[in-house]
């Protein structure tokens, strides 16, 4: 019988795979779910599921009686007071204030930077206070509103980054203005470019590749806004061992700034799924990015990216790429990506250092 996950009791049979957005399974068929099966599914809001009618006991099942919520008849205006949002709606409020923004610079229409101060700093403040919600941007992400996505993230990740590096909150802010405002460039570019679904050719790349000079020369002229911010916006795109664009500059001739924001702008497109390239996991990008990290970027930035990702407590929920469930039992160190994990449905122990094939997808 199909079935909502709040319906479901422990004993149930799964009849198929439960399956997630990456089209791997959750929970394989035939598992005899627990109260732990059942809130992973309401976690990864699966709207139905298909169980026998039986329990694992021989006994008939029963389903649980399903509890309507009331629909609320008043909708709270996101522009009247956005603390009183969940952090969910006050992110696509501002995704989508930012492609309004966007569409006036499509225009020629100056950057306002007082609308873009009234904008984030509210975002900026919910960092201030509560940083958990960072490392799930890229769940938000749409492929056809990639760009306006990625600012946003950008600008938070950046601000993140900042402040856990020690920063000033002055400071910190500032780095997340700077990476709001490093692709409005993008602006400039031909609409026949950004949204191409497939491979772009040497030429269209180039053309990308200007996006860092457009977007400071459309914030040069605004003095509320500092040369280090400019500088990080033109430089975002820069790394280390001189491999980047517009101009090719290596170790301390790219502002830390830009270090910071170069960090977030990759971690964040690599996480997400875009017109031409699939997503990664978030675990498998920050190993990647620890692999360059003396190379193309600041090993400090990632350093400090790679232990507040990985901040495990023992215990903690997470979906393995394999599409097992299991819980952290122990953290090593010098692998703070590769924890040990005890499956949920065998009880098994896997130490994922050494199964280097499989990563954590996400944290339930």
């Amino acid at each position: 019988m199909r079935v909502e996950p709040s319906q479901l009791v422990p004993g149930c049979m799964l009849l198929h795979d439960v399956k997630g957005k990456s089209n791997r399974a959750i929970i394989p068929k035939n598992t005899v779910l627990t109260e732990e099966h059942i809130m992973i599914l309401e976690k990864f809001f699966i709207t139905y599921v298909d169980v026998g009618s039986k329990l694992s006991d021989g006994k008939t099942f029963t389903p649980n009686i399903v509890q309507k919520k009331k629909e609320s008849k008043k909708r709270v205006e996101p522009t009247n007071d956005v603390s009183k949002l969940s952090f969910a709606d006050h992110y696509q409020f501002v995704v989508q204030s930012y492609k309004k923004l966007f569409t006036s610079w499509q225009n020629n229409i100056q950057v306002d930077m007082p609308a873009v101060r009234k904008l984030v700093m509210p975002l900026f403040e919910r960092i201030d206070r509560d940083d958990a919600d960072v490392f799930t941007l890229h769940q938000f992400n749409t492929k056809n509103d990639y760009m306006y996505h990625h600012s946003v993230s950008v600008s938070i990740i950046a601000a993140y980054l900042g402040k856990k590096m020690g920063f000033s909150s002055g400071d910190w802010i500032q780095i997340g203005f700077a990476g709001f405002l490093s692709d409005c460039g993008m602006a400039k570019v031909s609409p026949s470019i950004l949204n191409k679904k497939t491979s772009l050719s040497v030429e269209e790349i180039n053309e990308l590749k200007n996006h860092p000079s457009y977007s400071y020369r459309m914030v040069e002229h605004i003095p509320t806004i500092t040369q280090i911010v400019k500088l990080a916006i033109l430089q975002h795109h820069e790394r280390i061992d001189g491999s980047g664009y517009p101009f090719g500059l290596q170790k301390e001739k790219i502002h830390t700034y830009s270090r910071i924001i170069a960090v977030s702008d990759i971690y964040h497109a690599m996480t997400c799924d875009r017109l031409y390239q699939p997503k990664q996991s978030p675990f498998q990008v920050v190993e990647e990015l620890s692999r360059v990290k003396y190379t193309d970027f600041d090993y400090q930035v990632v350093d400090t990216f790679t232990k507040s990702l990985a901040n495990f407590s023992i215990g903690t929920k997470v979906r393995l790429s394999n599409g097992q469930a299991g819980e952290i039992v122990f953290v090593e160190d010098k692998f703070p990506t590769r924890p040990m994990i005890q499956l949920c449905q065998s009880e098994e122990i896997l130490t994922l250092k050494n199964n280097t094939s499989i990563y954590i997808e996400e944290i339930i």
